[in-house]
């Protein structure tokens, strides 16, 4: 829910990145990024590997199949609840016309 969290995944889920390459959009100093680092890797949303003193982040898009599963329910129930409302309104306004 956090939006520097949030940002951070968006970067990793265009290419893996090094540690610095995140702090520097984001504006926060380097051992808060890291301890948004260390929450989405506890998270299992991301994994980190070092060489040497570079440490480079990606992300796991795995992680993401539960979220985004119950995305994909919830839009089939609603793409059924506007299909319902569109032919209801279509119904009354040509009830309206036959009037």
């Amino acid at each position: 829910a956090d939006p520097t969290r949030r940002s951070i995944l968006s970067r990793l889920a265009e290419t893996p990145a090094r540690v610095t390459d995140l702090a520097g959009p984001t504006g926060l100093r380097l051992p808060t990024v890291m301890r948004h680092l260390s929450v989405l890797e506890e998270a299992g949303l991301i994994t980190t590997s070092k060489d040497g003193r570079i440490r480079t982040c990606a992300i796991v898009p795995e992680a993401l199949d539960p979220a985004r599963t119950w995305l994909d329910e919830q839009r089939a129930i609603w793409e059924a609840r506007l299909d319902r409302l569109d032919a209801f309104v279509m119904n009354v306004m040509k009830k309206e016309r036959a009037e």
